[in-house]
Formats: structure tokens, C-alpha cells, sequence
């Protein structure tokens, strides 16, 4: 099983909104989530790497001690509609990196 975790949060105290992704150091989704939560921030979308497509983000390598901040940028993030192969699809995009949260969410 994986523990491949993509996170999209805002942080109020500075405005600001980053894409994260942890690729070892968590479990669990609800324990990477809760791990930013206890540091002030507000989650936005979560997903595991069978849920999510990776849009123009690359992978992040397994460690087990960090998490990778993939973008980020002041604000909110942007979230438009995206069609492939005829479906529509909800997509992230924050500093020019976009990615698909959940791939069976057809718009």
C-alpha cells in the first residue's frame, strides 16, 4: 500500500496557499492533514496517489522525514474545469503547477 499524499491548503496568517505532497513520512491521509491543521492551516483538498492525477507536478521521493512543497503563491489557489478524452475534470492550480485532486469526479 501506498503512502503517497497530496495536500492543497491555505495558510490565513500569511495569505498565502501551497500544494504539499508527503511520500513516506505519514501513515495515514488524516495524519498528514491533522499535521497541518495543529499548524494553523486550511485544507483545501486532500488526495493519495491512486485518487489523484499529477497535472504538470512531478513525484516527490520517498522520505520519510519531509514534506515537499510543490508550489505555492499568495492568496487562494485557482480552480477551473479541465476536459480530457471528453470528461471534465476539477483542477488545482497554484503557481502555474496544476493537477487533477480526483480523477473519478467528472464535472
Amino acid at each position: 500500500m501506498s503512502n503517497y499524499y497530496r495536500i492543497t491548503a491555505y495558510y490565513p496568517a500569511e495569505d498565502c496557499t501551497f500544494i504539499a505532497d508527503s511520500n513516506g513520512k505519514f501513515e495515514k491521509l488524516w495524519q498528514f492533514s491533522a499535521y497541518l491543521v495543529s499548524k494553523g492551516v486550511k485544507v483545501l483538498e486532500v488526495s493519495t496517489d491512486e485518487k489523484f492525477l499529477d497535472g504538470n507536478i512531478p513525484r516527490a521521493k520517498a522520505h520519510t522525514e519531509y514534506i515537499f512543497i510543490q508550489a505555492a503563491r499568495k492568496g487562494q489557489p485557482t480552480i477551473s474545469t479541465v476536459t480530457m478524452d471528453g470528461r471534465s475534470y476539477r483542477m488545482v492550480e497554484v503557481a502555474g503547477r496544476k493537477y487533477i485532486p480526483d480523477r473519478n469526479e467528472v464535472g
